[in-house]
Protein backbone atom coordinates (compact mmCIF):
# COMPACT_ATOMS: atom_id res chain seq x y z
CA UNK A 1 0.00 0.00 0.00
CA UNK A 2 2.97 2.55 0.99
CA UNK A 3 4.56 1.46 -2.37
CA UNK A 4 1.63 2.09 -4.46
CA UNK A 5 0.69 5.47 -2.75
CA UNK A 6 3.73 6.09 -3.30
CA UNK A 7 4.51 5.58 -7.01
CA UNK A 8 1.24 6.98 -7.63
CA UNK A 9 2.05 10.16 -5.31
CA UNK A 10 -0.89 10.26 -3.51
CA UNK A 11 1.15 9.42 -0.12
CA UNK A 12 -0.62 12.43 1.91
CA UNK A 13 -3.93 12.07 1.09
CA UNK A 14 -3.83 8.17 2.02
CA UNK A 15 -2.36 8.53 4.94
CA UNK A 16 -4.98 11.32 5.93
CA UNK A 17 -7.35 8.51 4.77
CA UNK A 18 -5.84 5.97 7.28
CA UNK A 19 -6.10 8.37 9.94
CA UNK A 20 -9.31 8.97 9.79
CA UNK A 21 -9.92 5.11 9.12
CA UNK A 22 -8.33 4.36 12.31
CA UNK A 23 -10.22 6.62 14.20
CA UNK A 24 -13.72 5.97 13.23
CA UNK A 25 -12.55 1.89 14.12
CA UNK A 26 -11.21 2.78 17.27
CA UNK A 27 -14.37 5.02 18.02
CA UNK A 28 -16.72 2.78 16.55
CA UNK A 29 -17.71 0.00 18.53
CA UNK A 30 -20.27 -1.81 15.66
CA UNK A 31 -17.47 -1.64 13.25
CA UNK A 32 -14.59 -3.08 15.24
CA UNK A 33 -17.10 -6.05 15.99
CA UNK A 34 -18.10 -6.08 12.38
CA UNK A 35 -14.75 -6.42 11.04
CA UNK A 36 -13.72 -8.99 13.97
CA UNK A 37 -16.47 -11.26 13.24
CA UNK A 38 -15.45 -13.97 11.59
CA UNK A 39 -18.82 -15.48 10.44
CA UNK A 40 -19.70 -12.31 8.02
CA UNK A 41 -19.66 -13.20 4.88
CA UNK A 42 -16.86 -11.99 2.11
CA UNK A 43 -20.02 -10.32 0.24
CA UNK A 44 -21.31 -8.22 2.94
CA UNK A 45 -17.85 -7.33 4.46
CA UNK A 46 -17.12 -5.88 0.63
CA UNK A 47 -20.38 -4.26 0.59
CA UNK A 48 -20.05 -2.65 3.77
CA UNK A 49 -16.31 -1.59 3.24
CA UNK A 50 -17.17 -0.25 -0.38
CA UNK A 51 -19.76 2.05 1.22
CA UNK A 52 -17.74 3.09 3.66
CA UNK A 53 -15.33 4.31 1.26
CA UNK A 54 -17.79 6.02 -0.85
CA UNK A 55 -19.33 7.52 2.29
CA UNK A 56 -15.70 8.73 3.06
CA UNK A 57 -14.18 9.24 -0.43
CA UNK A 58 -11.58 7.56 0.17
CA UNK A 59 -8.79 6.47 -2.49
CA UNK A 60 -8.73 4.00 -4.99
CA UNK A 61 -5.60 2.08 -3.15
CA UNK A 62 -7.69 2.23 0.02
CA UNK A 63 -10.53 0.84 -1.40
CA UNK A 64 -8.46 -2.23 -3.42
CA UNK A 65 -6.26 -2.61 -0.18
CA UNK A 66 -9.69 -3.33 2.54
CA UNK A 67 -11.19 -5.75 -0.61
CA UNK A 68 -7.45 -8.00 -0.82
CA UNK A 69 -8.02 -7.53 3.14
CA UNK A 70 -11.38 -8.99 2.88
CA UNK A 71 -10.91 -11.45 0.25
CA UNK A 72 -7.39 -13.17 2.38
CA UNK A 73 -9.48 -12.94 5.39
CA UNK A 74 -7.09 -10.41 6.58
CA UNK A 75 -9.05 -7.78 7.32
CA UNK A 76 -9.25 -8.32 10.86
CA UNK A 77 -5.58 -7.23 10.99
CA UNK A 78 -6.68 -3.58 9.85
CA UNK A 79 -5.25 -1.55 13.30
CA UNK A 80 -2.10 -3.54 12.73
CA UNK A 81 -1.72 -2.96 9.62
CA UNK A 82 -2.55 0.61 9.72
CA UNK A 83 -0.14 1.66 12.22
CA UNK A 84 2.75 0.10 10.12
CA UNK A 85 2.15 1.79 7.46
CA UNK A 86 2.12 4.90 9.32
CA UNK A 87 5.28 4.16 11.17
CA UNK A 88 7.01 3.42 7.65
CA UNK A 89 5.16 6.73 6.21
CA UNK A 90 6.97 8.54 9.10
CA UNK A 91 9.73 7.21 9.05
CA UNK A 92 10.07 7.47 5.66
CA UNK A 93 9.43 11.31 5.77
CA UNK A 94 12.73 10.83 8.96
CA UNK A 95 10.16 11.55 12.04
CA UNK A 96 11.36 10.97 15.22
CA UNK A 97 8.19 9.24 17.39
CA UNK A 98 8.18 10.78 21.04
CA UNK A 99 5.09 9.96 23.39
CA UNK A 100 4.58 12.79 26.13
CA UNK A 101 2.46 12.00 29.05
CA UNK A 102 1.23 14.76 31.73
CA UNK A 103 -0.45 14.90 34.49
CA UNK A 104 -2.92 18.32 32.99
CA UNK A 105 -3.98 18.78 29.72
CA UNK A 106 -1.50 21.25 27.40
CA UNK A 107 -2.70 23.74 24.93
CA UNK A 108 -1.82 23.01 21.81
CA UNK A 109 0.58 26.33 21.65
CA UNK A 110 2.74 24.30 24.88
CA UNK A 111 2.68 21.07 22.60
CA UNK A 112 3.44 22.56 19.13
CA UNK A 113 6.06 24.31 21.26
CA UNK A 114 8.18 21.18 23.00
CA UNK A 115 7.85 19.87 19.74
CA UNK A 116 9.51 22.67 17.96
CA UNK A 117 12.33 22.15 20.62
CA UNK A 118 12.43 18.58 20.53
CA UNK A 119 13.09 18.52 16.78
CA UNK A 120 15.87 21.46 17.05
CA UNK A 121 17.33 19.39 20.01
CA UNK A 122 16.92 15.50 17.88
CA UNK A 123 17.79 17.24 14.53
CA UNK A 124 14.82 15.85 13.01
CA UNK A 125 10.56 16.19 13.02
CA UNK A 126 8.87 15.17 15.97
CA UNK A 127 5.91 13.34 15.65
CA UNK A 128 4.28 13.39 19.57
CA UNK A 129 1.82 11.08 20.53
CA UNK A 130 -0.15 13.02 23.37
CA UNK A 131 -2.15 11.67 26.63
CA UNK A 132 -2.71 12.75 30.07
CA UNK A 133 -2.68 10.71 33.24
CA UNK A 134 -4.15 12.27 35.86
CA UNK A 135 -1.60 9.53 38.21
CA UNK A 136 1.67 11.45 37.63
CA UNK A 137 0.51 14.34 40.63
CA UNK A 138 2.95 17.02 38.15
CA UNK A 139 5.51 17.09 35.50
CA UNK A 140 5.98 15.13 32.20
CA UNK A 141 7.27 11.73 31.23
CA UNK A 142 8.61 11.69 27.68
CA UNK A 143 10.34 9.29 25.49
CA UNK A 144 12.11 9.46 22.05
CA UNK A 145 13.41 6.19 20.97
CA UNK A 146 15.45 4.62 23.68
CA UNK A 147 15.90 7.72 25.36
CA UNK A 148 13.21 7.98 28.56
CA UNK A 149 13.24 11.43 30.40
CA UNK A 150 11.12 11.11 33.54
CA UNK A 151 9.92 14.73 35.65
CA UNK A 152 6.97 13.66 37.47
CA UNK A 153 6.37 13.59 40.72
CA UNK A 154 5.40 10.30 41.13
CA UNK A 155 8.74 9.29 40.30
CA UNK A 156 10.52 11.43 42.19
CA UNK A 157 8.35 10.70 45.13
CA UNK A 158 9.42 6.82 44.30
CA UNK A 159 13.11 7.68 44.44
CA UNK A 160 13.28 9.40 47.94
CA UNK A 161 11.07 6.57 48.97
CA UNK A 162 13.99 4.08 47.63
CA UNK A 163 16.34 6.01 49.51
CA UNK A 164 14.28 5.82 53.05
CA UNK A 165 13.80 2.39 52.80
CA UNK A 166 17.73 1.81 52.28
CA UNK A 167 18.66 4.03 55.41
Amino acid sequence: MYELANENSELETVENNVNELLTIYSTSKELKNFIKNPTQSQSTQLEILYRISKQMNLTKIIQNFLGVLVIKRRIFFIKKIFLNFLSLASKQRGELKATLVSSKNLTSEELENLSKDLSKTMGAPIALDYEVDEKLIGGLKMQVGSLMIDTSIKNKLKKYEKMMLEI
